[in-house]
């Protein structure tokens, strides 16, 4: 049995590509479901790189959980994303990654930089999709940085099971809707599925689905839902942390689901979720959660007032409630910031 020695830091990887059309809405602005898909693709190679550089077993990560990641400008047909990504804490079995996005204007040369993300991964062998491989050490600059990412470590440890514990609620699946007996911004009127059989594209080595993947269907049932209740050109403007609870295999049939939960006067705030079945066998399963936040925006990309959500039930109600006071948190928090940089 081989011991696990620690290994320098990692230099950062970058991924470069020019914004297609197909990347993007019908105004140009590119889909944040594409951008989230590159810092997925960057952290996923450099995390799978550092998980084999010692001896042993072979491996992949996994991508387990990403933090919140807010868009901080938007991104057009034309420009160029520089993804770049750093290993920056590893526990036992698992490795986070930041992730930052720049977009470069090749016409002008001006960048500016539109997200900056943290992501967890956790290795599982080649041989044994079930195994947890042990993930190699790394030599940090200073004992505050260790000290910090064992910090971030147990909060999002914690974070994910208190989100499993939730998790169990069910959305039926709202396809052809009856959109004429719903009331006009109400949550029902904007409620939204998608359904998607996972193909090989959408698979890493071991056959199961890309975090990107799976996150890009998401910010596309989030968008409908937002184009539905504005009826306006709308972004992604951030995303809670998203927690991937399970593995989805290929073959397996995906059932993208969201609900609009919250409204402020230029925001709203959308819950997704994925459920697998696997077709073969009689079980489906919920994957993957996360919460959504969009703005409306006019012609000239200037944030519009977002018409307020009806609610009619208590449930809604009270999901309402929860939103805003996670709205309220998320206000306090970037104040806060705001006031310290100053």
């Amino acid at each position: 049995m081989s011991l696990t020695k620690a290994v320098c830091l990692p230099s950062s990887i970058q991924i470069c590509r020019i914004m297609r059309p197909d990347d993007a809405n019908i105004v140009g602005n590119v889909h944040g479901g594409t951008i989230l898909k590159m810092i997925e693709e960057a952290g996923g190679i450099i995390s799978t790189r550092h998980c084999n550089t010692q001896t042993g077993e072979r491996c992949v990560a996994a991508l387990a959980r990403v933090e919140r990641t807010d868009f901080l400008h938007p991104m057009f047909i034309g420009e160029v994303a520089h993804v770049s990504a750093e290993i920056t804490y590893v526990s036992k079995h698992s490795v986070e990654v930041q992730v930052n996005v720049i977009a470069e204007n090749i016409l002008t040369g001006t960048t500016k930089v539109t997200n900056k993300a943290t992501l967890w991964y956790v290795p599982f062998s080649l041989e044994n999709v079930d195994k947890i491989v042990e993930v190699p050490l790394i030599e940090y600059k200073s004992n505050e940085q260790e000290i910090e990412g064992k910090k971030r470590y147990e909060a999002q440890k914690m974070e994910r099971l208190e989100t499993k514990q939730r998790n169990g609620e069910i959305i039926m699946p709202v396809i052809s809707p009856d959109r004429q007996a719903k009331e006009p911004f109400s949550v029902g009127f904007s409620q939204s599925s998608l359904i998607h059989l996972v193909g090989p594209s959408d698979c890493t080595l071991h056959g199961f689905v890309h975090g990107g993947v799976t996150m890009k269907l998401m910010d596309e049932v989030a968008g409908i839902i937002a184009a539905r209740h504005c009826k306006t050109n709308i972004v992604t403007a951030s995303v809670d942390a998203i927690n991937f609870h399970r593995k989805i295999k290929k073959g397996c049939v995906v059932t993208v689901s969201g609900r609009m939960t919250f409204t402020s006067n230029k925001s709203m705030e959308i819950e997704v979720f994925v459920d697998a079945d696997r077709v073969f066998e009689p079980e489906k399963y919920r994957a993957v959660s996360a919460f959504f936040t969009f703005i409306s925006l006019d012609k000239d990309g200037k944030p519009l007032p977002v018409p307020p959500l009806k609610v009619e039930t208590e449930e809604e109600r009270k999901r309402f409630e929860e939103g805003k006071v996670r709205y309220l948190q998320t206000k306090a928090k970037r104040q806060t910031e705001k006031a310290r940089q100053q």
